[in-house]
């Protein structure tokens, strides 16, 4: 496999916990396409909510509530009222020409306060008042001779129970769009039906269904068509508009078992399977109603019954029927009839798209897809993140939507699902991240273990690597000569190397370098060239430098397998004399500072490339006298290539400026030039990671005799 592929795969737990989301996902998107049935809660809830944000604007009334208030009690008396006194109220009605009038009641019984009720009581007592009672028509009669001059409404309530009252219902007309296929269809469906007594129901113009699904105490859907014992029959809206269109029908169009429309004159209403549509409601207004007292009494102008759908119901105290609706106010059954009027012909009614279903589990399948990517790989703030994004997503687009189409898309259950998923994918990451984590402990534990022996090693190598170098007291008590040095390597160990030794009571031997790198590889090879170098030296201690470094040369070259380099400043010096006998192998020239501080120049004679670089280079030395006094300053790249965070270099103009400064100082010892140079570049590289190793020594000749001969 090659190594892109390899990269591109993800890790073994991350596989595991996105088959196992996968997984999860797969069965979310089964239950969102097919609507699990524990899921119509939070749709409805979500849905009221869409309601009671933005509800119905009601620009236009076409239905107007007569409703018998308390105040209307107050002035006619208790309820029931007689219904010779319901004949008065829509004959008023009826004088101001409404399209259609309802009567949200139910008759049921006979009028207890008609004179034929009161004949039963009173014919022993009062013969005289028995009489006159015989001659006085009864009050359903006189209702009943009214219902025949006024396009009326009369309502029935659906009964699971079947019952002996005949059903009276205006013809219900079924076109099946696929010929052929025919059956009941899935409506509502009642054993009976409960209507008002015979004597008067067989006068109304038009007979509708009253009865509503509670669903949760909640009225959200409401029926357009229903079956009764088998016969189809429509609810009170649809036949309020069948009256007022002097139509003799109602139309439904079905597809199998699913009702598609019902239609009545010039007006079709997409319904849902069961022939049901969901109203979209407005909050409570009370332009939409008038009270029965001032319409018998002529207060209430013409304008609000002409031409309108009128609705007769009880709003008093103890006599309404309140329900609940989506919008989070109550409202007595004659509102929630007139709201239905209004929706339908309005054509503002809620629709649940065909492919909603389809599309919310679509999304919910990719942006559920996205998290099972994203959370095993994110962190979990990230992937939080991610998570509330994705659920704000479709909550924004459903709400704008039913805003902008009153279409009810479920985007509730799709954000519980991916919630859901989130939290199972993310205890699922944080257990593998704990299970990993303790395995990486483990790996910890062995690499501080191992790292804790390479570290012991590494300190021994650094010890034994500076405890190669010559001790300052080796010079203690010669009074000719100053010298001292230091050496910091980048790392543990280093490349760097200086050392120095008497040849004789005479001579002094003093050697500089710098290996090419750094790290224990430059280390090992400083300690091989050191030994050799020193060794060369001893064996020839009249040979000239260069001679001296030729031959070191030969010796390093000859098993340098991994091609290092060394630069090289070596010098012997005359302690009598002051005479410099030197070669330079590639190093930095180094400074000499004039006895009288006068005078600061760099040596830059006697040669040749580093250690290594040629194994038979012909090294020449050169020589030059130092004054008593003068300082012979040395150093490796490590100082000059010092960087700081920034990357700048130190150079060697700032080496200039350090040595110009000590050299006006009052101490002028070769000890403060070195502290001065070491301190100047760590101020300078504070911060920044080591470049190279660093050297320095300063070497002062006092003369002959030491201070006192200057």
């Amino acid at each position: 496999m090659s190594a892109p592929a390899r990269r591109d795969r993800a890790p073994v737990g991350v596989q595991r916990i996105r088959w196992v989301g996968a997984a999860v996902l797969a069965l979310l998107v089964a239950l969102t396409a097919f609507e699990a049935p524990w899921t119509s809660r939070l749709q409805a809830a979500w849905w009221d909510l869409h309601q009671a944000a933005w509800p119905r604007r009601v620009e236009v009334l076409p239905v107007t509530v007569v409703e018998i208030d308390q105040k209307s009690l107050l002035a006619l008396g208790q309820w029931p009222w007689p219904r010779t006194q319901l004949a008065r109220l829509l004959q008023a009605i009826h004088a101001a020409e409404p399209a259609a009038v309802a009567l949200d009641l139910l008759l049921a019984e006979s009028d207890a306060l008609s004179p034929e009720q009161l004949l039963a009581g009173t014919a022993a007592s009062d013969p005289a008042l028995a009489a006159a009672l015989r001659e006085r028509p009864s009050n359903d009669a006189v209702l009943a001779q009214t219902l025949q001059a006024v396009p009326t409404v009369l309502v029935f309530a659906g009964l699971p129970e079947a019952n002996a009252t005949p059903l009276r219902s205006a013809p219900v007309t079924v076109a099946h769009k696929r010929p052929g296929t025919h059956g009941a269809l899935q409506v509502a469906t009642y054993a009976g039906a409960l209507s008002s007594i015979d004597t008067v129901n067989r006068h109304a113009a038009g007979w509708g269904l009253v009865s509503v699904d509670l669903a949760r105490g909640v009225v959200r859907r409401m029926p357009l068509v229903a079956s009764v014992n088998g016969t189809l029959v429509p609810s009170l809206a649809v036949e309020m508009l069948r009256v007022a269109a002097r139509v003799p029908s109602v139309r439904v169009s079905a597809s199998g078992q699913s009702v598609r429309q019902v239609g009545v004159g010039g007006l079709a209403v997409r319904t849902e399977a069961d022939g049901a549509v969901r109203p979209y409601f407005s909050p409570r207004r009370s332009d939409r109603f008038v009270s029965a007292i001032d319409v018998l009494q002529g207060k209430v102008e013409a304008s609000m019954l002409r031409h309108q759908l009128v609705l007769i119901g009880p709003t008093a105290l103890g006599l309404h029927d309140l329900h609940e609706t989506p919008v989070g106010q109550r409202m007595p059954g004659a509102e929630i009839h007139a709201q239905l009027l209004e929706n339908l012909l309005g054509g503002t009614l809620l629709r649940r798209p065909p492919l909603a279903r389809v599309a919310e589990a679509l999304l919910l399948l990719a942006f559920g897809a996205a998290l099972i990517w994203a959370t095993p790989r994110w962190r979990p703030g990230r992937a939080g993140l991610l998570m509330l994004a994705l659920a704000t997503v479709p909550l924004v687009v459903a709400a704008g939507l039913f805003v902008s189409l009153r279409w009810l898309v479920d985007a509730a259950t799709p954000g519980l699902y991916l919630l859901l998923l989130f939290l199972g994918l993310l205890v699922l990451t944080l257990t593998d991240s704990m299970r990993q984590r303790g395995r990486l402990e483990r790996v910890v534990q062995t690499q501080r273990e191992q790292a804790a022996r390479v570290a012991g090693e590494i300190a021994a190598a650094q010890a034994i690597q500076m405890g190669t170098l010559p001790r300052m007291e080796l010079l203690h008590g010669d009074s000719r000569i100053e010298l001292h040095a230091t050496l910091t390597p980048a790392r543990d160990v280093g490349g760097d190397l200086y050392d120095f030794f008497r040849l004789d009571g005479r001579r002094l031997f003093v050697l500089v370098g710098d290996v090419a790198g750094k790290g224990l590889s430059a280390s090992l090879f400083m300690a091989v060239s050191k030994a050799l170098l020193k060794g060369a030296m001893l064996r020839a201690p009249h040979e000239d430098v260069g001679a001296v470094l030729a031959a070191a040369n030969a010796e390093v070259s000859r098993d340098n397998t991994a091609q290092l380099y060394v630069t090289v400043f070596a010098a012997v010096l005359d302690l009598d004399t002051g005479e410099l006998r030197y070669c330079n192998a590639g190093h930095d020239n180094p400074h000499v500072v004039g006895a009288d501080g006068t005078v600061v120049e760099r040596i830059g004679d006697g040669d040749g490339p580093p250690l290594c670089v040629m194994d038979d280079y012909p090294y020449r030395s050169a020589s030059r006298w130092l004054k008593p006094g003068d300082t012979l300053c040395l150093m490796t790249d490590g100082v000059t290539e010092a960087q700081d965070t920034a990357g700048q270099l130190y150079g060697p103009a700032r080496v200039a400026t350090v040595i110009e400064a000590w050299r006006q100082a009052d101490d002028r010892r070769a000890r403060t030039l070195v502290d001065a140079l070491q301190a100047d570049v760590a101020r300078f590289a504070a911060g920044a990671e080591p470049a190279d190793d660093l050297t320095l020594l300063a070497l002062r000749w006092h003369g002959p005799t030491g201070p006192g001969a200057r």
